[in-house]
């Protein structure tokens, strides 16, 4: 370490210390795996060896014992509770990834029809696009592509085809850092929404899509996890010559029991459940949400030194991506941040410069602790 950076480092003692980066941990602003609550994790820490006295670990469990079944089952009924899913919604906990989905949902959703939407706002929904293709024709029903996919598609832009088999849609954008501010309405066509890396930041009402799909490892717990939820009647209607295990009526039968299940990170999923129903609920977690990221974009739209390349109509609450006006400077910034406890702010290489993933487990004195070190290195270099 530098005698500048030493210097740098104790002007900022104080407000590290305020923010609690000196207790062994970081604020983690990675894209995914992303950072959990600490609760959670001293929670998983303390029952890792020995679950509430069953003489084992989680990771050790029978999926069919009554143990785990009882994770399952509180798992599961937290996840309604805290999303107010319908009754007439399956929700399957899955293995595979977001990405497997791009493909289990044209298996299971086509039921005979040969065409879908898709609303094409980056990296995610082009790579739904392209598995898609595999199975039928897909209508770019709008697109964001020509402006570097640095906003969303309003309604008015949106071509559907009524007689769809369903619109794809990916509700909120990590690499370009673009979120959805309104549901599309696609009427009696299904609405399906790769909910990855916003699902439980905000309330929303599950009735408007048919499918909701999300990777575990942003919001939900840890990787190796996939969460579906589907409605009733779009089970059951896979092709015969569809995989078993990429059928989703083989799932929604079974329970999520039909093979073994990821029963580790279906334990953690349910510690974040109970984590979010002690925050007060996903509309107080939005709150909270909509503080964090409105500091930070109130900070990068005040300075000259800092720029974010997103629409402010779209931005996301979860990902803010950013430059700096001498991307020369990058390396420095991203140095001196991880000297001050601040990691994993790179920047996707399809954009650049920075990026602050600030999803629910991020404290706001992840983001206090950001801004003044953004704020400091402006005033060194700017």
């Amino acid at each position: 370490m530098t005698m500048k950076t030493t210097l740098h480092l104790i002007t900022l003692l104080p407000k590290l210390l305020r923010n609690k980066t000196l207790n062994n941990r970081v604020y983690n602003f990675s894209a995914g795996p992303a950072t959990l609550p600490l609760a959670v994790l001293e929670q998983v820490r303390d029952e890792l060896t020995n679950w509430r006295g069953s003489g084992m670990s989680v990771m050790e469990m029978s999926h069919r014992g009554k143990e785990f079944m009882s994770i399952y089952e509180h798992t599961e009924a937290t996840l309604r509770r805290v999303m107010n899913i319908p009754d007439n919604y399956r929700t399957l906990f899955l293995q595979g990834g977001a990405s497997t989905q791009f493909a289990m949902v044209p298996m299971n959703l086509l039921r005979g029809n040969n065409a879908i939407d898709v609303i094409h706002t980056g990296v995610w929904s082009k790579k739904a696009i392209a598995e898609a293709k595999r199975y039928c024709k897909v209508n770019v029903a709008a697109s964001s592509e020509q402006q570097n996919f640095s906003r969303i598609p309003t309604r008015d832009e949106l071509n559907l085809n009524p007689d769809a088999a369903y619109v794809h849609m990916t509700g909120n954008n990590t690499i370009f850092g673009t979120e959805y501010d309104y549901t599309p309405d696609t009427g009696a066509v299904p609405l399906v929404n790769d909910a990855s890396s916003y699902i439980l930041s905000r309330p929303v009402n599950v009735s408007d899509f048919g499918v909701i799909y999300a990777g575990a490892q942003k919001n939900i717990g840890i990787a190796g996890l996939t969460l579906v939820i589907v409605r009733d009647d779009l089970i059951g209607h896979a092709p015969e010559s569809t995989p078993v295990m990429l059928n989703y009526k083989t799932h929604a039968d079974a329970g999520s029991m039909y093979n073994t299940p990821p029963t580790f990170a279906i334990y953690v999923a349910g510690l974040v459940f109970d984590w979010i129903e002690r925050q007060g609920g996903v509309t107080a977690v939005e709150q909270v949400n909509e503080r964090k990221a409105g500091k930070l974009y109130d900070f990068l739209d005040a300075s000259d030194f800092y720029q974010c390349p997103t629409e402010p109509r779209s931005r996301s609450r979860m990902n803010v991506p950013f430059t700096l006006a001498d991307s020369a400077q990058d390396q420095a910034f991203l140095s001196g941040a991880a000297d001050a406890g601040l990691v994993a702010l790179k920047g996707h290489r399809l954009v650049g410069g920075m990026r602050a993933s600030i999803y629910n487990a991020m404290p706001e004195e992840g983001v206090d602790a950001l801004i003044d070190y953004m704020s400091d290195f402006e005033k060194r270099r700017g």
